[in-house]
């Protein structure tokens, strides 16, 4: 594993913020009551931000920001209104699928992942 230091851009950004707030989310769902659901996001989200700067996690940038996805995704299906805000999960959710789009250059946007 060795850690490469990134071109800070606004893709770097966009997938720093977003993983973040997953990891922010799932310690606040740990403290909830979705631990199990909480506790998975939080290993996924911590080994998505390290995928970021190092090289040699296992599974990948894309693939873990994927699953970070659908994890968020669950969790807000499964969130009671009751219990916490939507608002940071959403931001999360849509961060990451911003840089899922943008990342591999699926979409080529000049000054954003040209």
């Amino acid at each position: 594993m060795t850690f490469t230091i990134p071109v800070l851009s606004l893709l770097l950004i966009i997938a720093l913020v977003g993983g973040i707030l997953a990891l922010i989310d799932g310690i606040a769902q740990v403290r909830g009551h979705a631990a199990i659901l909480g506790i998975v996001q939080i290993i996924v989200a911590a080994l998505f931000i390290l995928s970021l700067f190092f090289a040699g996690i296992p599974f990948g940038a894309i693939l873990l920001a994927f699953v970070l996805v659908l994890l968020l995704i669950l969790g807000l299906a499964f969130r009671s209104t009751a219990r916490g805000s939507v608002w940071l999960p959403l931001i999360a959710l849509i961060l990451l699928i911003v840089w899922l789009v943008l990342g591999p250059h699926n979409i080529v946007i000049p000054g954003i992942n040209a």
